[in-house]
């Protein structure tokens, strides 16, 4: 069995990205890049596979030189193998480029179960999982919070609005993983010392024959501020109550 688990490379939640816009780019010196949390669940998902049913475990991401540091990262974890598809010009709002990418790079490992965070923390767009299993004509399952695997056939309970539901499917499939699906371990010391040392297998995104992306940023600007606070002036409460009635309905025009 092969796992291939699809790790994105983010920028830290805390960082400053407004203040780092200039014309149609986001200046990347001082980010601080981590693994989309919810790819950690994949990864952590996939090990345990790994574990009951002897599975090989591939890690996969898409971008320029600087997302080796992600796969390094699941070196650090206990990944078997990493692969960089390498692309300079990576945009990540372009999902349909992405996932094109992406499911060209596994027609070639042939996985039996992909794995991946059912969101990235930078586009939340949480399209490319569903998009790849549509490329490959595989099903997807999303929101998984458990994965049991019985000879060729996978059972998932996926998170719904309101409760959860139980589906199975043949191998092979798309799985994205939610936060309730397992607690992902720390890379141990001796994992990240091991990690520097392991060859990481570089794709340029041309030899896949993907076409060239669609999408161009133009511009980027950061959101206006947010206005400040109002106070609704008033001796009572129930003057307060129709002061405020009245700004809503007189200045906000909303009832």
């Amino acid at each position: 069995m092969k796992v291939a688990v699809l790790v994105k490379q983010v920028p830290d939640t805390e960082t400053q990205i407004s203040s780092k816009i200039s014309g149609n780019q986001i200046n990347e010196s001082g980010i601080k890049w981590i693994v989309s949390p919810f790819d950690e669940h994949a990864l952590e998902e996939a090990l345990r596979i790994r574990e009951k049913h002897k599975a090989e475990v591939v890690a996969i991401s898409l971008g320029p030189d600087r997302v080796q540091e992600a796969l390094r990262t699941a070196y650090a974890l206990g990944v078997d193998r990493a692969i960089h598809i390498k692309d300079d010009s990576y945009n990540v709002l372009d999902v349909h480029y992405a996932a094109q990418v992406l499911a060209a790079c596994l027609k070639q490992e042939n996985p039996d179960i992909i794995l991946t965070g059912h969101i990235a923390i930078d586009s939340q767009s949480s399209m490319v999982p569903a998009m790849v299993a549509q490329l490959l004509g595989i099903p997807n399952i999303n929101n998984a919070i458990k994965v049991e695997i019985e000879g060729n056939k996978v059972k998932v309970t996926r998170e719904i609005e309101g409760g959860t539901a139980d589906v199975e499917t043949e191998l092979p499939v798309v799985i994205t993983a939610t936060k309730k699906l397992n607690d992902p371990k720390y890379p141990s010391l001796k994992g990240i010392l091991a990690a520097k040392k392991k060859k990481i297998d570089v794709i340029e995104v041309s030899s896949l024959g993907v076409n060239p992306p669609k999408i161009e940023i133009v511009s980027l600007e950061p959101p206006p501020p947010r206005p400040p606070g109002r106070i609704i002036e008033g001796e009572t409460p129930e003057e307060k109550a129709k002061e405020l009635v009245r700004l809503l309905r007189e200045e906000a025009k909303v009832i």
